[in-house]
């Protein structure tokens, strides 16, 4: 009974956990709700304090959630080229993701809401990333080549796919940002990494062998 009760409870809180602030319910539906959201910037304080805070699940059947998927896809569209956006990146703290599919016959536009990155490949290809919310930062990254992505849609159907190529690429991008991780960050920590250089094939070792 009391293992009953706590996960009740536990469910409880993971459901209320999801509701949305009044403040993200305001920011999601100030203006026209039809038009796109602004996306913010690492050069605004306020906005780039948002970009590196944690993201949480959002309840896939909210209405105010349909109406923040159609407005990032509607910022995301609004911009010279780009090929993804965050929640994070339109202000909300949120999982919700839009990704444009080069795997798929058009390249269409999708949405993904509470992804999750269940496996990665060890394999990684090295390839240009930049960011709609950094202006002029272009860098190289490593990505892992191919993921297996977990997501609901707004009817809270679960699905699971394998993704690979550039569109693994854009996932994994995309999914950072909801960690608080951006591309400008990720390169300084790779340049602060050290590693010590070993020779495999010193002499002495290849006379006890």
């Amino acid at each position: 009974m009391k293992k009953i009760s706590f996960l009740l409870i536990f469910f409880i809180s993971l459901v209320n956990a999801q509701k949305l602030t009044l403040d993200e319910i305001s920011v999601i539906n100030q203006g026209d709700t039809g038009t796109a959201l602004p996306i913010y910037q690492t050069t605004d304080s306020h906005q780039h304090k948002t970009l590196l805070s944690l993201s949480t699940d959002i309840d896939p059947v909210d209405a105010n959630t349909a109406t923040l998927v159609k407005r990032m896809k509607e910022s995301l569209l609004s911009t010279d080229g780009g090929v993804g956006i965050a929640a994070p990146q339109v202000g909300i703290n949120r999982k919700v993701i839009w990704v444009q599919r080069f795997d798929k016959e058009g390249n269409p536009l999708e949405y993904f809401i509470n992804p999750v990155i269940v496996w990665r490949s060890e394999l990684q290809n090295l390839g240009p990333e930049g960011d709609l919310s950094i202006p002029e930062f272009r860098d190289q990254f490593y990505r892992s080549k191919v993921i297996q992505l977990e997501y609901v849609d707004l009817k809270g159907q679960k699905y699971s796919e394998i993704v690979e190529g550039f569109t693994a690429v854009i996932f994994q991008h995309e999914i950072d940002h909801l960690f608080g991780i951006l591309i400008s960050d990720k390169k300084e920590k790779e340049k602060s990494d050290s590693y010590k250089p070993v020779d495999a094939y010193k002499k002495s070792d290849s006379m006890t062998r």
